[in-house]
């Protein structure tokens, strides 16, 4: 059995590779998908679609509506959600992306450092499973394979 996981989260650092590269080495058969990750290019595929926008406003908006699409359509072919909450990135997108995992009934996996257990409460009690760090998830992702 094949799975394809999303990975919502923060895009400036490293987490995905770490998850993608502890799974190949487990061979665990996943599939993983997530946002596009190239900051840039996420800022600018408004206008790379609809072409040059008036200001920075309708460049978000252009912007956000083709990543809202991309992010509807690859977490709904997902078979589980996982979303990282870091320290020092601001994680709005990972809440809204973990809110509609949940809303949509996607299983969840929380990742959050022990110090963001009080403001992650809620939205730790609706995922499905909420852990510290890469290495428990991936302990998780294993145990739901075998």
């Amino acid at each position: 059995m094949r799975l394809t996981v999303y990975l919502a989260g923060e895009i400036h650092s490293t987490w995905r590779e770490e998850i993608k590269e502890k799974a190949q080495a487990l061979k665990l058969p996943i599939d993983f998908v997530g946002p596009m990750e190239d900051h840039n290019r996420s800022d600018a595929i408004g206008e790379e679609i609809l072409g040059e926008q008036p200001n920075a406003i309708y460049r978000d908006a252009a912007a956000s509506s083709f990543n809202n699409l991309r992010t509807q359509v690859l977490m709904h072919k997902s078979d589980l959600v996982i979303a990282l909450f870091g320290e020092k990135y601001k994680q709005w997108n990972t809440a809204m992306d973990a809110s509609a995992a949940v809303a949509l009934g996607k299983p969840l996996i929380l990742i959050r450092p022990e110090n963001l257990h009080h403001p992650l409460k809620e939205l730790s009690r609706k995922a499905n499973a909420t852990v510290e760090t890469v290495n428990q998830a991936i302990k998780a992702l294993s145990y739901i394979i075998e």
